[in-house]
């Protein structure tokens, strides 16, 4: 073998070496995420957390309806409502609610926002089989019986604990002791038609006066004692249930474009700057 044979084979061997090393940078330099080769790391990304928001969104007269949970039950009297959900969409929505004067009461009438209690309406548990009524005792009531035969649809017995007052009422259907809980319009029928419900259509106010929004299972004294009151005139009894009432009564005034005077403006700032 010549001189020259060991001087070419190492330089054959260096080659080798030196190629397969840039071969290993080459992967190396793949291996980083993002560049082709191996696949980048996965990166995971929170989930957003969504808001409630209203099944059925109910018909508006020019407002843009807030997304609360607005068929939940009413907070337990003993409970904190200042967890209740409604209050900082009502913060929220109070500042777009209009300020006028209340119109006149001329022309209202009970039979223009539809039958009692209907079932047809394209508000939550609308068209659900059950009249509204009885939707709202089964929500709002404790430990609830039902008659046979009624598909769980209408209510004979139940606990109401009064979200107004307090009081734990044990509820017997008949015609004697059905009056005991009584279903309250949070923004009272006369009231909203004095407010802007008169240029709603007939089918929006039958809406109205079903949105279980608008609606609770309240002590009948209460009710009655509140009449047709709005917050510059009537609060309940139970400071405690103030903020979420307040707050009812705001979504379901933006929600079907209502307006308010300046003293529930005023009464209705005053109630949840304290929540």
């Amino acid at each position: 073998m010549s001189s020259g044979t060991p001087r070419a084979i190492g330089a054959v061997v260096l080659g080798v070496v030196v190629l397969a090393g840039i071969g290993w940078c080459a992967e190396a330099e793949d291996a980083r995420p993002g560049t082709i080769g191996i696949p980048p790391t996965s990166v995971v990304v929170p989930e957003r957390t969504i808001s409630p928001s209203s099944p059925v969104p109910a018909p508006t007269a020019g407002a843009e309806s807030a997304s609360p949970d607005e068929h939940a039950p009413p907070a337990a009297p003993g409970g904190d409502t200042a967890g209740d959900p409604l209050i900082a969409s009502a913060r929220g929505a109070l500042p777009r609610l209009a300020v006028k004067g209340r119109a006149p009461k001329t022309g209202y009438d009970r039979a223009l926002f539809g039958q009692s209690w209907t079932d047809d309406v394209s508000v939550e548990f609308g068209r659900n089989g059950c009249d509204t009524r009885n939707d709202i005792l089964k929500r709002d009531l404790q430990d609830v019986t039902f008659r046979p035969g009624t598909r769980d649809c209408v209510v004979l017995t139940g606990v109401l604990d009064g979200p107004y007052t307090g009081e734990r009422i044990e509820f017997v259907r008949g015609q004697a002791t059905s009056s005991q809980v009584q279903i309250d319009h949070v923004v009272a029928l006369s009231d909203a038609w004095q407010k802007g419900a008169q240029q709603l259509t007939e089918e929006q106010r039958r809406d109205f006066a079903n949105d279980p929004l608008n609606l609770l299972a309240v002590a009948g004294r209460a009710n009655q004692q509140k009449g047709d009151g709005d917050t510059a005139t009537w609060l309940p009894p139970r400071r405690e249930f103030r903020c979420s009432y307040v707050s009812r009564q705001v979504l379901v005034k933006e929600r079907y474009g209502l307006w308010v005077t300046q003293a529930e403006r005023d009464a209705m700032d005053r109630v949840l700057a304290g929540c």
